[in-house]
């Protein structure tokens, strides 16, 4: 037997190892206490029954760690909004008795997942089908819904087993749509091989080897129309071979990529072939017998239309609307089915929130807006996502990140606009860092980094497991080619030197360095911000290192991502575990997995907050790995995933009070209509929305972004020392409360209550928010209070100027005030020097706490407040949420206040002095605004939520938006 044929079957016989150890926990988990006494016990009865002689071969202590993270797992409850409108519940635990396809593919989950995330997701499955139709039900139907994972959580997970329960139930044609390219398609295909289908397609479409669910039930004779091939997508000539479709038969899968030549014959197929009747309203073809199951992975690209929608007069939709290709091909698929439902799949909805709701045409039926239902996916615990890897905005700025990001700036020269990989390069530029055609120190110094992650992955028991690096730096194919050779001479040389030993001292010495003060600090502290049962192991000796680099640098490889199936091929081919440095650019951008992700090297010139979020590749599972992973990217470029991180978080949460509420998803879309993430997305995607009306009830706009501008600063001082001096009633100094016995106070504060609306009025018109804000235009904000009063609502508000930060800056008294105040809070953030990147403005993260907007509140408002919070929380590891709030959210308190009325029923305005200092290391090293020493002035509106909103209009500056995050792609 050669070294990896053994080394793939002592991975085959501790993968059964700790499936029979499981098993074994499982049947006695109600009777004993999971410990890891109790856990090694089964290990060691089920190495006995498999090993025999061999204990050895067998890393017992692997398999107790394995488990005890298994068992330790858990995953929350989805939420969802939904619209039943000609829907009939259906899904009985009766109907479920006799489902093959779950049970097999739940036995299989369960060999590999611990039982609370299995139970999770045969929850979550049965939420979404049961919002589906019964396919049994014979007259016409249609749901459409979108299910709202975290990037990276396992929405493939969800959906193969919403797929083997919909086969169960009586779907027969399940439609998957999967990418733009072979790669994902490819790589989709084999997934559900695994889950769904037991066997591996083969080039003439027969069942082939089984795998999978195989293992766990009987052969269940599914039939697939694609395969896992480079060419195994639906075609013409492919089509000439299924004649059509019985009822009877067991139902049909097809994996196909969103591409004009695939869906048309697709589409042509099925009116040809498989309809069974014609519409007497239109003539079109149309199948009645066969209940279609459309499944669209990564449904906001691609999918969404992105043509400006036609309306008539009276609101209903132009007919004649041409949609664009791949959305107009979807529709006319889904159309021609009587009886269809469609699923979209996304970790980033803003796009599909911008489908109008009626949007429909004659030839396609109505557009793909999830009218049916949106479900919001909790992740399991061991999920590492923006959260956890950014950490969250609080007042004293962002905290809870894990020390993973690395900055690099050595790749541009922004100066003399140019260096290796500008922002705006072209498809002809040739890499070249200080004019030798090489890579940067910043790319090395990550090589490296990779090279010593795969050595302790080595020596702590995963060199069965695959592991990755991904280069993305560029769109275009040839200068990724450039890349990839450039790195390809770097890893040639370090070979080279390790394994002749001539001239290796400098690399041992930077490898050595990366050694001690990297990677065994970063251990330690990885430690500390995990659970218990997922801190990494300790770290080998450097000796031990040393010993193994020759063989891990021998088997790097170096590849281009470029689309095609062998991309995702590789990874499912028996034998050693890959280890493989990536360059690509959009087809590594979206869908495809690389397995064991360790280190990314990521350079982006756009900031849509949809594209960044499918750029999170390095977000996921990483067990026993975590803290060898490396994040290097720009330290905008993490400052913007922070942002997203924020903005996504209160889209959620937005989420679950209108899932508590019980409203629909046509209602939650125009909520997030006027959501300052509105910038999320394309212009294209967003269609007609130049122009978006817009409610602020129940928001919290703030200002973020502010001129670099010494006379618009003082054009602001003097409208809040207008604002102050114009109070004339008593103020409450330092308020302070009791909460439930916990003290909840603000020093250095002042409150204003019961302040006529004129007094807001009158300092919004005087006070310059930045024209390219996104929620915070005074104007608008001047524009949607007006309307509200004139309907009676926002008569009354509360003022509050904040107070007690330790910002630098001159004294400014503030009038009434007290001159030992200090009212100078330290706002900005000193991750990344700021003026650099744009030298007329300048941005912090975020300005309120959301406890501020409790200042005003009595303890029963304030209790209303925590009840409404409770009440729509769901614990969700991959959002921070794991112990019920003790404190009320600032949506919750904006709940109360709407739903309380009477006094607390008021507008809030809070004032902000913010330091005049950009900080470095917590040192204020120079001035935000020339020529400006005193308090920046910010403000926040926390607007009550109202049973009768009032909109307004919003222009969204298109230009403006296209300068800040690029073009669409």
């Amino acid at each position: 037997m050669t070294s990896a044929e053994e080394a793939v079957a002592q991975a085959e016989l501790l993968e059964n190892v700790i499936a029979t150890a499981q098993r074994l926990v499982k049947a006695e988990k109600d009777k004993s206490k999971i410990t890891p006494t109790f856990i090694a016990e089964k290990v060691q009865l089920a190495t006995a029954m498999f090993a025999g002689d061999s204990l050895h071969a067998v890393d017992q202590g692997k398999a107790v760690v394995t488990l005890i993270q298994r068992f330790s797992h858990w995953i929350g409850k989805s939420t969802t909004l939904k619209d039943n409108a000609g829907h009939f519940d259906w899904l009985t635990a009766a109907r479920k008795r006799d489902w093959h396809y779950w049970r097999r593919y739940g036995d299989f989950l369960e060999s590999k997942l611990s039982d609370t995330v299995v139970e999770g997701l045969d929850e979550a499955t049965d939420d979404i089908l049961g919002l589906l139709e019964d396919p049994q039900r014979g007259d016409n139907w249609d749901r459409r819904g979108l299910v709202v994972g975290h990037v990276q959580s396992g929405k493939t997970s969800n959906y193969s087993g919403l797929i083997c329960k919909a086969a169960d139930a009586g779907y027969k044609i399940i439609i998957v749509l999967a990418g733009m390219h072979n790669n994902l398609r490819s790589q989709t295909q084999m997934r559900l091989e695994e889950s769904f289908l037991g066997y591996e397609t083969t080039i003439d479409r027969d069942p082939g080897m089984p795998i999978g669910v195989a293992e766990f039930g009987e052969d269940l004779k599914t039939n697939s129309a694609t395969t896992r091939a480079e060419n195994g997508d639906f075609s013409k000539a492919i089509a000439k071979h299924f004649h059509g479709i019985s009822p009877e038969e067991r139902p049909w899968l097809f994996v196909v990529k969103k591409q004009k030549t695939v869906l048309t014959a697709l589409l042509n197929w099925i009116q040809t072939r498989v309809a069974d009747s014609t519409s007497a309203s239109d003539g079109r073809k149309l199948v009645t017998k066969l209940p279609l199951l459309m499944i669209d992975d990564e449904a906001d690209n691609a999918s969404v239309d992105t043509g400006e929608q036609m309306f008539n007069d009276d609101g209903t939709p132009d007919e004649e609307h041409q949609p664009k290709t791949i959305n107009s091909l979807i529709r006319q698929v889904l159309h021609a089915f009587t009886r269809k439902a469609y699923v979209g799949y996304t970790a980033t909805p803003f796009a599909n929130i911008f489908i109008h709701h009626k949007g429909a045409t004659a030839k396609e039926g109505p557009d793909l807006f999830p009218k049916s239902f949106i479900i919001n996916l909790a992740a399991p615990s061991n999920y590492v996502g923006p959260a956890r890897m950014f950490g969250k905005m609080t007042k004293e700025g962002r905290k809870g990140a894990l020390p993973l990001s690395r900055n690099i700036a050595d790749h541009y020269d922004p100066e003399r606009d140019s260096g290796w990989m500008p922002p705006k390069h072209k498809k002809t530029h040739v890499p070249t860092y200080k004019g030798q055609e090489t890579i940067p120190p910043s790319l090395f110094e990550a090589i490296c980094v990779f090279v010593l992650a795969c050595s302790v992955r080595e020596l702590r028991g995963q060199g069965d497991q695959h592991s990755s690096m991904l280069v993305h730096v560029t769109r275009y194919v040839d200068v990724q080619n450039h890349v990839r050779e450039q790195i390809e001479e770097v890893v040639r040389r370090m070979r080279q030197k390790i394994s002749r030993g001539i001239g290796a001292e400098e690399l041992l010495d930077q490898l050595r360095k990366l050694w001690e003060e990297d990677f065994f600090p970063i251990r330690d502290q990885v430690a500390e911000l995990s659970p218990t049962e997922e801190r990494p192991p300790t770290m080998p000796s450097w000796d031990d290192i040393l010993a193994i680099l020759p063989d891990v640098l021998h088997d790097i490889e170096i590849r281009s991502i470029n689309g095609t199936a062998k991309d995702a091929l590789d990874y499912a081919t028996p034998g050693a575990a890959l280890k493989v440095i990536a360059v690509g650019g959009d087809k590594l951008a979206r869908g495809l997995t690389l397995e064991g992700l360790c280190v990314s090297y990521f350079v982006r010139t756009t900031k849509m907050y949809d594209t960044l979020m499918q750029m999170g590749r390095w977000f996921g599972y990483r067990p026993g790995y975590l803290d060898l992973c490396r994040l290097y990217t720009s330290p905008d470029l993490v400052k913007w995933f922070g942002h997203i991180a924020d903005a996504s978080e209160e889209l959620r949460e937005e989420f679950d009070f209108m899932a508590e509420a019980k409203l629909t998803p046509e209602q939650y879309g125009l909520k997030v209509m006027s959501h300052e993430v509105l910038t999320v997305t394309s212009p294209l995607k967003m269609r007609n929305a130049q122009t978006l009306s817009l409610t602020y009830s129940g928001t919290r706009p703030q200002t973020i972004l502010f001129h670099r501008d010494a006379k618009i600063q003082q054009q602001n001082l003097d409208a809040t020392d207008a604002l102050i001096g114009s109070l004339t009633g008593p103020w409450e100094e330092s308020p302070k409360y009791s909460r439930d016995g916990d003290p909840d106070s603000w020093p250095s504060a002042r409150l204003w209550k019961n302040v006529d609306v004129s007094k807001v009025l009158t300092f919004l018109g005087a006070y310059a928010t930045h024209p390219n804000a996104t929620s915070a235009k005074a104007a608008v904000l001047s524009e949607f209070i007006t309307k509200m009063v004139d309907t009676g609502q926002l008569k009354k508000w509360s003022i509050a100027l904040l107070g007690g930060g330790n910002g630098d800056g001159d004294p400014h008294i503030f009038p009434g005030g007290d001159p030992s105040k200090s009212y100078s809070i330290r706002k900005t953030e000193d991750s990344v020097d700021i003026e650099k990147i744009d030298p007329k403005n300048f941005a912090i993260g975020v300005l309120t706490d959301p406890k501020d907007e409790g200042i005003d509140l009595g303890d029963d408002a304030w209790r209303e407040a925590l009840d409404l919070t409770r009440a729509s929380w769901k614990p969700d590891p991959a959002r921070g949420r794991v112990a019920l709030p003790n404190f009320p959210s600032g949506k919750g308190i904006r709940e109360a206040r709407g739903k309380l009325g009477g006094d607390v029923d008021c507008g809030l305005l809070l004032l902000y002095p913010l330091t005049p200092y950009f900080y470095k290391d917590k040192t204020p090293e120079r001035l935000l605004v020339p020529g400006w020493s005193k308090p920046i002035m910010a403000f926040a509106i926390a607007f009550p939520s109202s049973d009768n909103p009032i909109s307004v209009e919003y222009e969204v500056n298109l230009l403006y938006w296209m300068q800040e995050y690029g073009p669409s792609e």
